[in-house]
């Protein structure tokens, strides 16, 4: 049976979130720094919580050893942090160097195919039945192979958020990636979305103009957001509305007409593979007038004409202070914030640097109150339970897209919202169920990326060839009757041009995918829960109880819930000494810590 402790607890949930800590107190908008003396555990696991991915007990013993400065320090500037020892991306060798171009759709490469006798790096056959299947297997081919190498992709970086040493190089990273939303669905090129990942981690801390450039010159933003057709003559206005709307300035700081002359000035940027270039054939490089100022721009002087305005750096200086501090910000101190922010010249690090110091940050109003994304849900429950590597079971991308957040899919260009949208009751369900799915793998698991489309249309193609049936056949839509008319014209359909067969494409691209693509390791969660109590020396329920609030929550719980959780946690065990229990003990223990870390407290961090 699944889970089902989640579901009633909505409304603690949103109580705790809107009254939990929220007393006025004077620590609410004081950016000076905390004192020396007030720095302790509890302090340094709020830092852990916000700047990383949550603390261990040796993280926590290390930063409470330091003074306040020192230990943001570590984590802003790496000072005195261990060299990180992380591989870097595995590639599968799937890329094929005539996939580049890869076009827009099917259609256009099969078009492309006819009227030249070659597409995507595979000659038309000269002669025999449907001689455009090959083109056609390919163009398949490589939309499942991006896609499922872009799976592994997820899975080294969720590694990084779990082992790296540099915790805050990976937590910026996720940040700007649901910022600069971009998304493997329209990109279709792993390597690009790779590439763009890179940069967050390398560039995520540094200057905020130079990331600004960066991503605008990306090739994964460029294909996103339509560079292609953004041409003199026919300027295309997708990436200069995003530009201010989304990436910096913010809606009603501009008018439609920046919108058009910025779109202007960005024509002619495009890329070639995986670098970027401008046309100068593409480019308008006459005068244009924007925020005020006329003159003959491109791109790289808008930017400069962005960053000039005050409400950019409040614009992002605020969606910064949320996403680390508080949902709750007011106008006076956003404004604070922008002109910090703005006199820091936009450095990153230097920003955060001030936040994690302030007593603001610390302040009750601050500390667990923050509702955990899906990625930092998981990662972070990984963490503090010991493990040294994302499992395979459940399936990370799964796990937290069933969650609303799956790494390299943001659903829009505006990225994924946070706060109360992640938890709608069927989504606490779901996380209730992650935990389960942790301590009690799933035993009808299937390995996506092993058996795509399993139970579908992919399946059943497979199971008719083997049958020995013909392709036009085997490809037939399932449960219509083969003399009926229906099925008559889907098979018309189907095969409408008997160059090639779609439904076949689609199928034979993901073997060719699969055969390529390296396999996701499928191990489950290597608990001991059992050697953790022990070595820990518990004696009671209660102490066991304890033990896991302590290593697992932001929020303490209430003394009548602990008693309850002991209450159970001792009747499954039949005795109130835990050591006597410990040639059982493992299995109470994973019940224990599934119904604990279904709290709602659990939640926020």
């Amino acid at each position: 049976m699944r889970n089902s402790t989640c579901s009633p607890v909505m409304g603690i949930l949103l109580m705790l979130t809107s009254s939990f800590g929220f007393a006025e107190n004077a620590r609410r908008g004081d950016l000076s720094p905390i004192d020396n003396e007030e720095w302790d555990a509890a302090h340094v696991s709020h830092l852990l919580e916000r700047a990383g991915f949550g603390g261990t007990s040796t993280d926590i013993r290390t930063l409470s050893n330091l003074d306040p400065a020192a230990a943001v320090r570590r984590l802003v500037y790496f000072e005195g942090a261990p060299a990180p020892n992380l591989p870097p991306f595995d590639h599968s060798g799937i890329f094929d160097e005539g996939l580049d171009p890869f076009l827009p759709s099917r259609p256009a490469t099969t078009q492309m195919a006819k009227a030249t006798g070659e597409a995507l790096g595979v000659r038309v056959k000269p002669s025999g039945n449907r001689p455009i299947q090959p083109v056609v297997n390919k163009f398949f081919y490589w939309l499942r192979a991006s896609r499922l190498e872009t799976d592994r992709v997820a899975y080294w970086w969720a590694n990084r958020m779990l082992t790296s040493p540099r915790p805050l190089q990976e937590k910026m990273a996720l940040f700007w990636h649901g910022h600069f939303a971009t998304n493997e669905d329209k990109v279709r090129d792993y390597r690009k979305g790779l590439k763009q990942l890179e940069l967050f981690q390398k560039e995520g801390l540094g200057n905020f103009r130079t990331l600004l450039i960066a991503v605008a010159q990306d090739p994964a933003m460029l294909a996103f957001l339509d560079a292609g057709v953004n041409v003199k003559g026919s300027p295309n206005e997708n990436f200069a509305r995003e530009i201010m709307e989304l990436f910096t300035m913010g809606v009603g700081n501009y008018t439609e007409e920046d919108i058009r002359e910025a779109a202007r000035a960005f024509t002619g940027w495009n890329f070639s593979g995986l670098e970027f270039h401008i046309s100068p054939e593409q480019h308008d490089n006459s005068e244009k007038t924007f925020l005020g100022r006329r003159g003959q721009f491109d791109g790289v002087d808008i930017i400069n004409l962005i960053l000039e305005q005050p409400v950019t750096a409040e614009y992002i200086a605020g969606k910064l202070y949320r996403y680390f501090v508080r949902q709750d910000l007011g106008g006076e101190l956003q404004a604070r914030l922008g002109a910090g922010f703005k006199s820091l010249d936009y450095d990153i690090a230097a920003f955060l640097e001030m936040l994690f110091l302030a007593k603001d940050f610390y302040a009750p109003a601050s500390v667990g109150t923050r509702i955990k994304g899906p990625v930092e849900l998981v990662v972070s429950t990984y963490r503090k339970a010991g493990l040294e590597q994302i499992p395979g079971v459940p399936d990370f991308n799964v796990t937290t897209g069933a969650l609303g957040q799956r790494l390299m899919h943001p659903p829009t260009v505006a990225g994924w919202s946070h706060g109360k949208s992640w938890i709608t009751p069927s989504l606490l369900f779901e996380r209730g169920n992650f935990v389960l799915d942790m301590v009690f793998p799933d035993i009808a698991f299937v390995p996506p990326d092993r058996y795509p489309g399993y139970g579908g249309q992919i399946v059943t193609v497979h199971k008719r060839l083997r049958q020995g049936m013909d392709i036009s056949s085997a490809t037939k839509p399932a449960g219509v009757s083969e003399s009926s008319d229906m099925m008559a014209a889907s098979n018309l359909l189907a095969d409408r041009d008997e160059a090639f067969n779609t439904r076949y494409g689609s199928y034979r691209g993901w073997q060719m995918a699969i055969e390529r693509v390296k396999p996701i390791s499928r191990h489950t969660a290597r608990l001991d829960l059992t050697a953790q109590v022990l070595e820990a020396e518990l004696k009671t329920p209660r102490e066991v109880v304890g033990y896991f609030v302590n290593r697992f929550f932001s929020v303490p719980l209430d003394a009548e819930t602990l008693l309850t959780l002991a209450a159970f946690f001792e009747a499954e065990l039949g005795t109130e000494d835990v050591e006597s229990a410990a040639s059982y003990l493992e299995e109470p223990l994973r019940m224990l810590l599934h119904l604990i870390l279904s709290r709602p407290e659990y939640q926020l961090g």
